[in-house]
């Protein structure tokens, strides 16, 4: 055994116990947007990291959970509302509160020992001892042999590695992550996840709680003893699951399967009326690509789904996380290609159409639901209609969206719009001209 792991292992740690490590109490956060008006991100946020326990904060892309855990960890202000760590209102950030971030974020013109220091070094910590405590963490992340090694030199999982020894290093009393295992392949997201759980298990790291962002329900079900989701626009907690299964957890059991679909159920259920906030044809659109929608359907009416599947099996299948097949999901509702519940997803009357047809009579099921069931196509088809030239700039349809949506999301939303509709053949698009058309092209 090395000097730094007999130095690890002769810590005392002492003994979780229950009790509140952090609460958000009513966090509310807002954005600027160009026009000047305030995008709601968070709204009346509340929730409690308890001694003893993992949580994972799941939701949508766009729910604000990134937003939140920068919060929590004193790196961005609440607009309203408070967090309170250890009976303390948290106003920056604070020592016993260390992060993982999903892109690593180690300086590459530092060694391995360098920067997994330099989290000790901002806290004072005098020089050997800060060398003695990043050796042990070093070791323990299972990194021994690397101290001296560059960034540029190490895999993926390696540089995570980094990542989660500098965070353990200091000790924390809470460790957030911002979906630490999303940028990986598939087995070294899996052989880290065990070693952390490992850590965490066998009470090698002091950490009292975790909480981790996550996009992966099965991660979060694999690793969590509970899951907050939340909603998006404006970002809440809508539910929170528990999960009380033993460690290890069999990913194959039907308890661990159950409370897989239990989430799934609940993120893909449909939500109330008006809940988004906005009106008219000015909406936010899932990012869904015409290939992928097409793709997806053709999936779900071919091999052993016959139309209908269930949409954890359909993910594992397909190799889609829940940031990539949601917006399919919600994309395929809105056209009326398919309806979604408890889990599941069936192909519509429409969609089988869809599939069956050839791809002249695909472009025109196509427009026909779009036209119909996407306002913004409407709303843009009839412009065009009514212009004698049958053009319309690209900028008067942003303006129009931009009150509402703010420039950023107005350009996402009618570039989807317009991927949509090209496909269709329900109008057509100048790249050049950055107009609007029932034309194709070039042959005015």
């Amino acid at each position: 055994m090395t000097q730094a792991a007999a130095n690890a292992e002769s810590q005392t740690i002492a003994p979780r116990t229950k009790g509140a490590i952090l609460e958000v109490r009513g966090v509310h956060k807002s954005f600027p947007r160009p026009s000047g008006e305030e995008q709601l991100v968070l709204d009346n946020v509340k929730l409690r990291i308890e001694e003893g326990e993992i949580v994972a904060l799941l939701g949508k892309s766009g729910s604000g959970k990134s937003t939140l855990l920068r919060i929590i960890a004193g790196l961005v202000p609440a607009g309203e509302g408070e967090v309170i760590y250890r009976g303390n209102r948290v106003n920056g950030p604070i020592a016993s509160l260390s992060m993982v971030f999903q892109s690593f974020a180690l300086f590459p013109w530092l060694t391995v020992l360098q920067n997994v220091e330099l989290g000790l070094e901002a806290q004072g910590v005098e020089k050997s001892e800060r060398r003695r405590r990043a050796l042990a963490a070093i070791d323990m992340i299972g990194l021994d042999g690397f101290e001296s090694a560059f960034p540029r030199e190490l895999s993926g999982g390696m540089r995570q590695r980094v990542g989660f020894a500098r965070a353990l290093v200091v000790e924390p009393d809470l460790l957030l992550m911002d979906e630490p295992f999303s940028a990986l392949d598939v087995l070294t997201a899996e052989t880290l996840r065990g070693d952390l759980l490992d850590l965490w298990i066998e009470r090698r790291i002091p950490t009292r709680g975790i909480l981790i962002v996550s996009h992966n329900i099965e991660e979060s079900v694999l690793l969590a003893d509970r899951i907050l989701i939340l909603s998006t626009n404006p970002g809440r907690v809508a539910t929170n699951i528990p999960v009380r299964l033993p460690h290890p957890r069999d990913r194959d059991s039907a308890a661990f399967r159950a409370i897989v679909e239990r989430v799934y159920s609940f993120m893909t259920q449909r939500r109330p009326s008006g809940e988004q906030g906005v009106q008219g044809f000015a909406i936010p659109l899932p990012d869904a690509p015409v290939g992928q929608l097409t793709g997806l359907v053709e999936a779900l009416a071919e091999g052993p789904y016959n139309g209908r599947a269930d949409l954890p099996e359909l993910a594992d299948e397909m190799g889609l996380s829940a940031d990539d097949l949601f917006p399919l999901l919600e994309a395929l509702e809105l056209l009326g290609f398919a309806t979604v519940f408890n889990g599941d997803i069936e192909l519509t009357g429409s969609g089988k159409s869809y599939v069956d047809a050839d791809i002249l009579r695909r472009k025109e099921i196509f427009g026909e639901h779009l036209a119909r069931r996407v306002p913004l196509a409407g709303h843009i088809r009839s412009l065009l209609d009514v212009r004698t030239d049958g053009r319309v700039p690209e900028e008067d349809v942003l303006q129009e969206l931009a009150g509402t949506l703010g420039n950023e999301e107005a350009q996402r939303v009618l570039d989807i719009v317009i991927e949509w509709g090209r496909y269709a053949e329900l109008f057509a698009f100048d790249e050049g001209a950055r107009e609007l058309s029932l034309e194709n092209p070039g042959e005015r």
